[in-house]
């Protein structure tokens, strides 16, 4: 297994967790955050007190009322959840710029080489629970092992705030008596097959004839023994090797209005510019997504003669795509996104032959607007079109 150091970091009740730090005194009381029961929403996220009911995520808003019928329903408030998210993306970044988000609210990272600035691999899990407590104010628990697998299971086994460390020696002892639940990707069905052959623990997965746990499982029977083994290669992927990076939204209710819909559409761009700014990217592709309320999804692409990664530049192409598809297919939407692919390094950017002197002054403006999100978070800055809407009343979080 080397001498990897690699963390997977896992926000705790990560949706329920801002709504307790936005309102404190929703503290101690079962949360469900998600869908109105009324429209078939599902759950988002859970809080423990909720938990306890048996509610979780994924399950239908009207089960989880019934489970716990003093729960308190909240909407999702994805503008306000990314902001956060944002600000903790910024202190893993800071300890090592190998970090592979997995979703809004996890990631792993590969610490091998920051060890000697910041100390062992449990040491920096220590700091980075810390940062994120005295900073934003919220737990997390975090894995930390020789492997992305044993990682993402260690973050698990002490939920909340904890910190559990898996080394090398202690692999057998620790996987053995775990149920085969625990490890990464087998699923519901899987597990009931082992079941039908007494196959409830890790150590009795990992020391099964091959021949037998072949027929149970066919061909992903190799690769579940090599995670009951403990052995996981793959790398931690960040950002600056991903193909693509890009943000949508989901609505609560269908939406119509096209301004609504653009300023919804300028902060994904500014949190995808963010993010190419981070990892020193420019995109030459710009590709909106956009889906109606009986889930047809169509996407239309612009691809530019020269990657960007200037905000003002990524707006302009997003906007003309939308202006375009308006024109010609608008109807409510049930959620817009916005991607930019084909990636290149900052440094090959191309500059223009004309307006060199402006494009030097919108990537100065977005150094700046950077650097106050960055301490500040999203929500501290915005461009005049977004902002000017949230202030007359006319787009809240959808």
């Amino acid at each position: 297994m080397g001498d990897r150091q690699i963390l997977h970091v896992d926000m705790d009740e990560f949706f329920a967790a801002v709504e307790k730090l936005d309102r404190p005194e929703l503290r101690g009381k079962p949360l469900l955050v998600g869908g109105s029961p009324e429209g078939r929403g599902v759950v988002s996220t859970a809080s423990y007190e909720a938990r306890k009911y048996g509610c979780r995520s994924a399950m239908p808003m009207t089960a989880a009322i019934r489970r716990c019928p003093d729960a308190i329903v909240l909407p999702v408030r994805g503008r306000r959840y990314a902001e956060i998210s944002d600000r903790v993306f910024a202190i893993l970044e800071s300890f090592t710029p190998l970090v592979e988000p997995l979703s809004i609210d996890e990631a792993f990272l590969d610490v091998t080489g920051s060890r000697a600035l910041f100390g062992s691999g449990e040491e920096i899990a220590r700091r980075i629970k810390g940062r994120i407590l005295d900073e934003i104010g919220l737990t997390a628990s975090v894995g930390v092992a020789p492997n992305k697998s044993l990682a993402k299971l260690a973050s698990d086994l002490e939920k909340p705030d904890g910190l559990v460390v898996i080394n090398s020696g202690d692999v057998h002892r620790v996987l053995d008596p775990l149920p085969v639940s625990k490890l990464w990707g087998l699923g519901p069905t899987g597990q009931e097959r082992l079941r039908r052959f007494s196959i409830e623990t890790i150590g009795e997965l990992r020391t099964l004839d091959e021949e037998a746990l072949h027929r149970i499982l066919g061909d992903a029977a190799d690769g579940f023994r090599k995670l009951a083994e403990g052995i996981d290669p793959r790398p931690v992927v960040p950002d600056s090797r991903a193909k693509s990076i890009g943000r949508e939204q989901t609505f609560a209710r269908d939406i119509a209005d096209l301004d609504d819909l653009r300023a919804v559409l300028l902060r994904q761009v500014e949190h995808v510019a963010r993010r190419l700014h981070r990892q020193e990217l420019a995109a030459r592709t710009v590709t909106l997504k956009l889906r109606y309320n009986d889930f047809t999804t169509i996407t239309r692409s612009t691809t530019l003669e020269r990657p960007i990664s200037i905000t003002d530049e990524l707006w302009r192409a997003a906007e003309r795509i939308f202006s375009a598809w308006a024109a010609k297919q608008r109807r409510p939407l049930r959620l817009i996104g916005v991607t930019v692919s084909q990636l290149a390094p900052a440094d090959e950017q191309q500059l223009s032959l004309f307006n060199t002197e402006e494009r030097e002054r919108m990537a100065a403006l977005d150094r700046a607007v950077d650097d106050i999100a960055d301490r500040f978070g999203e929500g501290a800055i915005r461009r005049a079109t977004t902002h000017r809407r949230d202030q007359d009343g006319r787009h809240g979080e959808p």
